[in-house]
């Protein structure tokens, strides 16, 4: 059968070539085109619930809301971990599944059980599940701010809740964009007890006037002229004015108005965390990716999102895209594995042409890098898989192994051409290569095979582990394969049309480095074959060293990455108020402003 590939390939020389051709030009245009990442897909499936409680403590909060949805996400179809968090009146809980089921059928599931715990919930407290988003969820971090403070702290959270939040939302692959800081506009109704007093009035009416103020109401339809007109009461509140007008009770035939019993004013919700940028109060707008997206292509629509919405702000609000990007450390990252791929790549001509002294066999040994490289992006493309720092890390150790079956088949070839050339009535070059190729095959596929099959257990890895280094075997092994292919089919090809007229294929002889490696390793094979107790001895002792070595190094499941930037956290004792956290973070931020 490999006789057959060899021999269709050279009897068939042009449209091997061709095909080469075409499939190193449409690989390179798909390798461009695949979405570049950190990581591969870490998303396992899992559902968030988020409950909010306002008013209950973390005790109340885990008894009366956390407790009775895990009673009933326990033991759900396909549920393998639940885990939860209770704060001050916010519930968080993470329904974990198994690897591969559909997302939203594990929706589905979550919340047909949230629904049977609805009536163990407390009055007005209804669980709703986040929306699907990526383990390397947040994107970027954007600060706005007003220059000079012309923007008040109420309207720059309000321009970027109802403005730049619902733009930003609107960008394809955006999952959430979570606002913090500034202040969250609200009307506040500060009751008078005295006036409640005077009127005869309870804090309960007060409230459910409030409440029943705040609607629109329809009255039917009416006929006129022929035409259907629909009656409508508009009651919804559009200023604090409107709010001081609403009557919570008639007293001896008289309206009393809530402006008569209550001050209404504009003012912040009460702040649970703020934020800041530069040791300035600002808005930040944390941005999460959904599943699959490409992290690089999603920065760029939202910072061109961004651009287009600062000629609908205010001219003092400035919007600060810099603040943090996962692209920036994307970037880094893949171009440090690209330089060890240049490098490698650089490596690989030079001792090449060292070893063959031969442009072309360098040549044609080199084809089979860029065609099994591309090769390899075309299965990428079929798996759905990216570019990321894993599938380049196989690449990066396949590298110097891409020539290896090129460089057997065409130093065998140009072996066999030179000694054809020196016989006195030398065979056709085309079957001299042939048979050269024909003769190295079964040591070509079998080295490939042995090497393949050092990278099969890792597709045995389950669980993270699995996801994320089951990428870097596909890189390294289909590489591999694929240079088996180009070996048989390429190369060839290539060394019939490039060496047969080549003047060292009739009179070169080995270059200077390769004669001066091979004496040295007959004297190493006779060293060894006289002396193989020492020989032997010292290869145990360099084994025993190494175990020893290896077992007290460190362990860790990634390595630690530089990321290019410093995270400081400070922890403060529980109970500190949010005026003293701010005031010691703004200690924090001019003591590091100092850093040069």
């Amino acid at each position: 059968m490999l006789d057959a590939v060899i021999r269709n390939a050279l009897r068939h020389r042009l449209i091997t070539i061709v095909l080469a051709i075409v499939v190193l030009a449409y690989g390179g245009i798909e390798l461009a085109r695949l979405p570049i990442d950190v990581f591969p897909d870490l998303n396992r499936p899992r559902v968030t619930v988020i409950t909010e409680a306002p008013g209950f403590a973390p005790e109340e909060v885990e008894t009366l809301v956390t407790f009775p949805l895990e009673s009933v996400l326990n033991g759900a179809t396909g549920v393998q971990a639940v885990r939860s968090s209770s704060g001050v009146g916010l519930s968080v809980i993470q329904v974990e599944f198994a690897w591969g089921t559909d997302i939203y059928v594990d929706r589905q599931i979550v919340a047909e059980k949230i629904a049977l715990a609805l009536d163990r919930m407390p009055k007005g407290i209804r669980p709703q599940l986040a929306p699907i988003s990526s383990i390397m969820g947040q994107v970027m971090h954007v600060g706005m701010h007003s220059e000079g403070d012309a923007t008040p702290p109420l309207e720059v959270r309000t321009l970027a809740d109802w403005v730049v939040r619902q733009r930003l939302l609107a960008v394809p692959g955006v999952a959430q964009v979570v606002t913090m800081g500034g202040g969250r506009k609200q009307f506040q109704v500060l009751v008078d007890p005295e006036k409640l007093l005077t009127y005869g009035l309870t804090l309960h009416e007060v409230e459910a006037a409030v409440q029943a103020s705040n609607s629109n109401a329809t009255g039917g339809y009416l006929e006129q002229g022929g035409n259907e007109l629909l009656v409508r009461s508009l009651g919804r509140i559009q200023s604090a004015d409107d709010l001081a007008s609403v009557v919570v009770k008639t007293s001896g035939g008289r309206p009393v108005v809530l402006g008569q019993v209550a001050r209404v004013a504009e003012g912040a919700q009460a702040k649970r965390g703020d934020a800041a940028v530069n040791g300035r109060p600002a808005v930040i707008l944390v941005i999460a990716k959904q599943p699959g997206a490409d992290t690089r292509r999603l920065t760029d629509d939202v910072t061109r999102a961004l651009a287009e919405l600062r000629t609908a702000l205010p001219p003092d609000i400035r919007l600060n895209a810099d603040l943090y990007q996962q692209k920036t450390f994307i970037d880094l990252s893949i171009r440090n594995v690209v330089e060890a791929l240049r490098d490698g790549g650089l490596l690989v001509v030079v001792v090449l042409f060292l070893f063959l002294l031969n442009l072309r066999t360098t040549v044609i040994t080199l084809t089979a890098i860029p065609l099994s490289i591309v090769i390899t992006g075309l299965v990428f493309k079929a798996l759905g898989m990216s570019i990321n720092t894993m599938t380049l890390g196989g690449l990066a150790v396949a590298i110097g192994e891409l020539v290896d079956d090129a460089i057997v088949d065409v130093e065998n070839i140009f072996r066999r051409l030179r000694e054809n050339a020196r016989l006195p009535r030398p065979a056709p070059p085309l079957r001299v290569v042939y048979e050269a190729s024909s003769e190295v095959r079964n040591s070509i596929v079998a080295s490939t095979i042995l090497v393949v099959l050092v990278f099969v257990p890792l597709f045995a890895l389950g669980g993270m582990e699995g996801r994320l280094f089951t990428p870097l075997g596909i890189a390294y092994v289909v590489s591999i394969l694929a240079s088996l292919v180009v070996s048989l089919t390429v190369t060839p090809v290539l060394a019939f049309w490039l060496l047969p007229g080549a003047a060292l294929t009739a009179h070169g002889r080995d270059g200077l480095l390769l004669r001066g490696l091979k004496e040295l390793a007959a004297w190493a094979i006779r060293i060894s074959i006289r002396h193989p107790v020492p020989i032997l001895g010292g290869v145990a002792l360099a084994v025993t060293a190494s175990v020893a070595v290896v077992a007290g190094l460190g362990r860790d499941f990634l390595p630690p990455f530089n990321e290019g930037c410093v995270q400081v956290n400070v922890l403060l004792p529980p109970g500190t108020s949010l005026e003293t956290s701010n005031a010691i973070a703004a200690m924090v931020d001019e003591r590091i402003g100092r850093v040069r």
